[in-house]
């Protein structure tokens, strides 16, 4: 069965694009240092992710002396709708109210009366 491509990157490329976010555009070195600060990567390996974004159209680059200068072709904003979409068609069957009825914070009912010594006891309903 063939591999279908995701519009939401694995976490690694999500890590290269984050750091280009804040960039605006930055070479394999540049990117290397951003993703340092959280996961130290060897280049060659922030070098792949990035060749790989731009197979992929995430990125573009271009040619600045000896070396390749990468800029994000995607947005941020982009990014999150194509997560959000994901997150919806995978979970909650593409409904939108479902996903805000999960999200809906549960009410938790104010206590009536003042608790007594009594009602500090350990509930062993679920022991």
């Amino acid at each position: 069965m063939p591999k279908t491509a995701r519009d939401v990157p694995p976490p690694l490329e999500l890590a290269c694009l984050k750091a280009l976010w804040s960039l605006q555009e930055g070479n394999v070195r540049a990117v290397q240092q951003v993703v340092a600060l959280s996961r130290p990567l060897a280049y060659t390996t922030i070098m792949t992710v990035l060749d790989r974004l731009v197979r992929k159209g995430k990125l573009t680059r271009r040619k600045v002396g000896r070396a390749f200068v990468y800029s994000p072709e995607a947005s941020r904003d982009t990014m999150r709708r194509a997560a959000i979409r994901e997150l919806l068609d995978g979970y909650f069957d593409g409904s939108e109210v479902e996903l805000l009825e999960f999200l809906r914070p549960v009410a938790i009912p104010a206590p009536s009366t003042p608790h007594t010594h009594e009602d500090r006891g350990i509930d062993t309903v679920l022991l």
